[in-house]
Parts: structure tokens; sequence; C-alpha cells
């Protein structure tokens, strides 16, 4: 089972104002992995309004968010976790013995 936390912030005024960072937390290490390979390779739509950088540590996945308005904030951010969603649903189904 995953856990989730998140964190939305805005902070000194930059091109890259809202900024949002994501926290899940896996059951290993490897499975960690397994959700940050099959998400990296999907890139950004808009890679001058929105970024996302992604890291994984400790059996934990890591996703800073950063975009120039709200919208493309919460637009990324909610794909994102669609996408996240699935990855992990997945390995839940058919990773036998990972979770």
């Amino acid at each position: 089972m995953a856990t989730l936390a998140a964190d939305v912030t805005t902070g000194a005024p930059t091109k890259w104002d809202f900024r949002c960072n994501l926290e899940v937390d896996y059951a290993s290490e490897e499975v960690a992995h397994m959700v940050y390979a099959a998400l990296a390779v999907d890139k950004e739509l808009q890679p001058d309004k929105v970024k996302r950088h992604m890291s994984v540590s400790n059996g934990k996945l890591y996703v800073n968010f950063e975009a120039v308005e709200a919208r493309f904030l919460r637009a990324s951010y909610s794909a994102f976790v669609d996408v996240l969603t699935l990855a992990t649903k997945t390995i839940e189904e058919f990773g036998q013995g990972l979770m």
C-alpha cells in the first residue's frame, strides 16, 4: 500500500511562482523505482510553463512541480496523480509479493 503526502506553496515572486511537492511512500525501494521508471518517460507537455523533478530515496518517490500559473500546476499535478495511481494499482495487482 502506498501513502501519499502533498504540500503546495507560493514563494517569492519568480517565473515559477507556484510549487507543489508530492511524496509517495512505497513498500520497498524496488517498487518506488518501478513506478519512477514507468512515469519518467512522460515529459511535461508544456515545459515552458511547468517543471517536474522526480527522485527516489528510501522507498519513497518524491516529485516536485513548479509552474508559472496555478491552473498549469493543477492540470499537471492532476494528470500526474492519475498515471501514478494507475502505475501503483498495476503493481499492486500484478507485482505479486512486491507490495
